[in-house]
């Protein structure tokens, strides 16, 4: 059964919203490469690590959010596509916050493998890493484009969005599996 497109939310110009999206990419992108290379004390007792694992479990969810969403948009159920969508994005940015704590306590974590598995690891990991950088202004531009009820350009952007913000959650996923036997 079809249902009805959601009403709009938001009625943000364009041009504001697309700055506002922007500058907070921005902010987030120099949060991440600044923070990395801080480090901070950990709390005695305190295993860093336990961040890496709560940001492999967010992405896990964060992939199943998006393959139910785009399942959802396929069968039309607009209402439960948002909620489904604003929930991947609400996690993507518990992720975040997890991801970045890691980084200050933990620091840079050597992969210790060999062999074909440590060429592996690398070729995840420097696909991983700029798509994660940067996908998040378009993840944001095409949320925007759905809340303010711009369907046929929030299906355009959505079609190529998608499948690179899927890859970054499997990726992130796959890179702490492999890494994580070298804590």
């Amino acid at each position: 059964m079809e249902q009805a497109f959601p009403p709009a939310q938001l009625s943000t110009p364009e041009p504001l919203a697309k700055r506002i999206i922007w500058t907070v990419s921005g902010v987030v992108f120099l949060a991440v490469v600044l923070l990395n290379r801080v480090q901070l004390p950990a709390p005695a007792g305190f295993d860093v690590h336990i961040f890496a694992l709560v940001n492999a479990v967010i992405n896990s969810a964060v992939s199943l959010l998006l393959v139910l969403g785009v399942s959802s948009a396929k069968v039309r159920n607009w209402r439960l596509h948002r909620q489904l969508m604003m929930s991947a994005i609400i996690l993507s940015s518990l992720f975040l916050v997890s991801y970045i704590l890691h980084h200050l306590f933990a620091g840079e974590t050597p992969y210790g493998g060999d062999g074909f598995m440590r060429i592996v690891y690398y070729v995840v990991l420097f696909t991983h890493i700029p798509l994660a950088a940067l996908t998040l202004p378009y993840i944001l531009l095409t949320a925007y484009r759905a809340l303010k009820a711009d369907h046929p350009a929030h299906r355009r952007l959505a079609r190529r969005v998608w499948p690179v913000w899927f890859y970054v959650s499997v990726s992130g996923v796959a890179v702490y599996l492999m890494i994580s036997p070298y804590y």
